[in-house]
């Protein structure tokens, strides 16, 4: 009996005359309220629109009724709109301006005109309408569509919000506050019969502008600069302005109601008039049907693909670059948080790129939670130790980290520089950049490039023209200013060549394969895109060629342990297709000064040359590394040593050394009135190449700091709304509205021991009947209606069917809960049997 039950309450039974609502809602099975209409749809429709519109489930309705109130929500309504294609919202605001309730036919006459020359419309009417009976924005059978309340009044026109169609107010809502002598007077003139009654008036004037053919005749006798007139304000906005003594042609129009006034100098153009005007089509031009991504430019997919890779592994170096520059030079983080422009400058300059593709580069190696601000009090940026880790990752195990957090950032690099609501100046990392629907945009971009064939490119505004008919952009105040989705969408083509997911406009093969366009689904997109992307990379070399002019060219990249000590040993001058490193004194002591010796450095050389090591390049190492720790430099505020007395007496003559405050100690001994460091950083500024050395005497092998930050996790996007619900959840959620609807909607048999609660409240019945009606329903099987309060008072109506009754408890399988529970009878308010099909 209990399996029974629970797989009667498991979605709630489906409400008498279930299914999609059929034409003609006069019939006994036609929904009145949206309610009703929810309460027809399979289970799955209302998961499609949990799942469309996920506003709805937070928190999750009590029942149906509390599911089409929160849908009607002015902002959820807003969002949902936000969410229509063009053609869809074209239709939601033709039902806008059309009668409520609105036959099909009445909008399909609204779409098409009275030419209905466009198949497209008329094939394509019937998703658009389905699409917004989905979303809940339209309820009702064919021949009586109606639109939510709060839909019609988002985009039906008004005096401070005109209609997107251009269309101004009926005839009855202009002549609301005119005088009845007035409208009288319009009556007449228009040829009507003269009336005493305002509404009667009204109704026969709205009736003659709807007439095709007395309209046609009434205009026909209209002067030519009355017609010019309507013609201005045909296709809106339909408010104009008159003089008080208005030219004779303005004033044939106000006498006839072709014009309506609204107010000292205002006028109207009448939605009847302007639907006449435009042979019944409530928009100019109507988009059934997407802009088709053309013209196509074909391109080789094997030099699309070795492109973008090369340009992908230039992402990595430039990435690597910036947190090497960063982990030593480590820069402050803003009061206000994120980075200064000054900063911002210097990084750019040491990666030789301008100052909006490095904003790029620190924003993305932020994203990936390889950036990090250390939290201290003297707060600095540097790498995480997540860093680390990434640096012993393959190649194309790097790049699909950054691509993947590159797609799902909500953080927008484009924005930096620009100026936020009070003026101020956007700063890359900083806590104003993240805009919610970047990541849609970049997953919709890549998307639609992956549906074009492979290697095929088409123009920036062909995209941008698809993605406006997917998601109408809202009007803009400023013309020349761009909605914030198209300029999301340009940066993301721009952003995707940089890290190499396309190339010449066209998607890699490694690009189609992260947007998830590859046959095989199972695989991971990150591990697709990687295979696809391995085999394109360079390989790292392990040689270099040196040159007799101390240069050192690298004709790829190299390995890293390679790379690392020739950047240690070398600076590097160029980069491109090879890179050209040069060998200098001061480059040298450096590696000197990390612990390497003469030796070590020539056999290095040796080792990763394919050339003969240059003989300058010999004289050079040998003759800084002979001088090299000649002079040692101690604290005392600290002190400099050395065996050659020649040389400290040549300090000391030298006028450089002034600011060093030298003073001799001993024949071999000079103390000094500045730091160590200062003193190294001196002696080397004139010429020398001094070692530091410890107290014991040993001289001290000093690296760069690597600085690093705590563990720090990658920032989470920001999204503006919540999340679009799991499977398992919009299940458990339909399961509960269910049952919650039929708690609230079933129907009870009233006796005189349990009376129909008149307010609609919680069932009433005396202790005793409660435990007798329990008691006979665990006899029969039967399922009862309850009011229950729990133990912090909240009262709730429940369906049960009780299964046993013993200790005061009553065991029952709770259909609103789909589990069986236990309850205690003193909580149950009373209790009601249910008429015989309504479980």
């Amino acid at each position: 009996m209990t399996t029974a039950r629970r797989e009667t309450g498991k979605t709630g039974k489906a409400p008498r005359g279930g299914g999609s609502p059929r034409k003609g809602e006069a019939g006994r099975g036609a929904p009145r309220t949206l309610a009703d209409e929810l309460r027809a749809r399979p289970d799955d429709d209302l998961a499609a629109l949990l799942r469309a519109r996920p506003d709805l489930l937070n928190p999750v309705p009590g029942d149906l009724t509390q599911l089409a109130t929160r849908a009607g929500t002015r902002a959820s309504v807003v969002r949902t709109l936000e969410r229509l294609d063009r053609f869809a919202l074209q239709v939601a605001e033709a039902l806008a301006v059309a009668p409520d309730p609105c036959p099909y036919e009445t909008l399909r006459a609204l779409m098409t005109g009275d030419a209905d020359d466009d198949p497209r419309i008329a094939r394509e009417l019937p998703r658009a309408v389905a699409t917004l009976r989905e979303q809940a924005l339209v309820w009702g059978g064919e021949d009586r569509l109606r639109l939510v309340r709060t839909v019609r009044e988002v985009l039906a026109p008004s005096a401070s919000h005109p209609s997107p169609t251009g269309l101004g107010p009926t005839v009855a809502e202009a002549t609301a506050g005119m005088s009845p002598g007035r409208v009288q007077q319009i009556v007449a003139a228009a040829g009507l019969p003269a009336t005493h009654d305002p509404v009667t008036a009204v109704t026969a004037l709205s009736a003659l502008f709807g007439d095709r053919k007395r309209m046609a005749a009434l205009l026909s006798q209209a002067p030519a600069e009355a017609t010019a007139v309507l013609g201005k304000l045909l296709w809106g906005p339909p408010h104009g302005t008159v003089t008080a003594d208005p030219a004779s042609h303005l004033r044939w129009l106000l006498d006839r109601g072709l014009l309506l006034s609204t107010g000292p100098g205002g006028v109207v153009l009448p939605r009847e008039v302007a639907l006449h005007l435009r042979a019944g089509r409530a928009h100019r031009a109507p988009e059934p049907v997407a802009p088709e991504l053309a013209p196509v430019t074909e391109h080789d997919q094997r030099v699309v693909d070795a492109t973008a890779a090369g340009q992908a592994y230039t992402a990595l170096t430039v990435v690597e670059d910036l947190l090497k520059e960063w982990e030593s030079g480590s820069p402050l983080v803003l009061r206000a948080g994120g980075l200064s422009v000054r900063e911002l400058k210097r990084t750019a300059a040491a990666l030789d790129t301008t100052e909006s593709a490095t904003a790029f580069w620190v924003e993305l190696a932020y994203a990936a939670g390889l950036l990090a601000s250390d939290g201290e009090v003297d707060e600095r940026y540097a790498p995480t130790p997540a860093y680390d880790d990434w640096l012993r990752l393959p190649a194309e195990e790097r790049w699909t980290r950054l691509a993947t957090a590159w797609l799902a950032a909500t953080r927008t690099p484009g924005l930096v520089g620009e100026r936020d609501a009070k003026a101020r100046t956007l700063a890359a990392l900083g806590p104003d950049l993240d805009r919610s629907p970047a990541p849609e945009v970049r997953h919709r971009v890549l998307s639609l490039l992956a549906t074009l064939p492979p290697g095929a490119s088409v123009p920036p505004a062909t995209l941008l023209d698809r993605l406006h008919w997917e998601r109408p952009p809202r009007t803009s105040a400023d013309p020349g200013t761009e909605d914030l989705r198209t300029r999301l969408a340009r940066w993301a083509l721009a952003e995707a060549d940089l890290l190499g997911i396309t190339s010449r406009g066209a998607l890699a093969a490694h690009g189609r394969a992260l947007v998830g366009a590859v046959p095989d689904a199972a695989t991971p997109v990150e591990t697709a895109a990687a295979a696809l992307l391995a085999p394109l990379l360079p390989e790292p070399l392990d040689h270099v060629l040196l040159q007799a002019d101390l240069t050192a060219v690298a004709p790829g990249p190299l390995e890293r342990p390679l790379a690392q000590t020739l950047g240690v040993l070398a600076d590097i001058e160029s980069k491109g297709g090879a890179t050209v490193y040069r060998f200098t004194p001061g480059s040298v002591r450096r590696a000197l000064d990390a612990g390497q010796s003469a030796t070590d450095l020539k056999a290095f050389l040796t080792t990763h040359s394919r050339t003969p090591v240059p003989q300058p390049l010999a004289y050079l190492i040998d003759d800084v590394a002979r001088r090299h720790g000649h002079l040692r430099v101690g604290a005392a505020s600290s002190y400099l040593r050395c065996d050659d007395e020649a040389v400290l007496a040549e300090i000391l003559a030298d006028r450089r050394s002034a600011p060093l405050r030298l003073r001799r100690l001993a024949p071999t001994v000079l103390a000094a009135q500045v730091a160590p460091d200062a003193l190294l950083d001196g002696l080397r500024g004139m010429g020398y190449a001094p070692a530091a050395e410890s107290a014991e005497g040993d001289v001290v092998v000093t690296r760069a700091d690597a600085r690093r930050t705590p563990p720090r996790t990658a920032p989470a996007p920001v999204h503006d709304g919540p999340p679009a619900p799991g499977p398992t959840l919009l299940d458990a959620a339909v399961r509960a509205i269910r049952a919650g609807d039929m708690a609230a909607t079933a129907e009870r048999k009233p006796t005189a021991a349990a009376p129909a609660p008149a307010d609609g409240g919680l069932p009433r019945t005396s202790s005793a009947d409660t435990l007798a009606t329990v008691q006979a329903a665990v006899m029969t099987g039967a399922a009862v209606w309850i009011g229950y309060v729990n133990a912090e008072g909240a009262a709730s109506q429940r369906v049960i069917a009780p299964i046993r009754v013993e200790g005061g408890f009553v065991t029952a399988y709770d259909h609103t809960a789909d589990e069986v529970r236990t309850y205690p009878l003193h909580r149950i308010t009373g209790v009601a049997e249910l008429v015989d099909d309504s479980v």
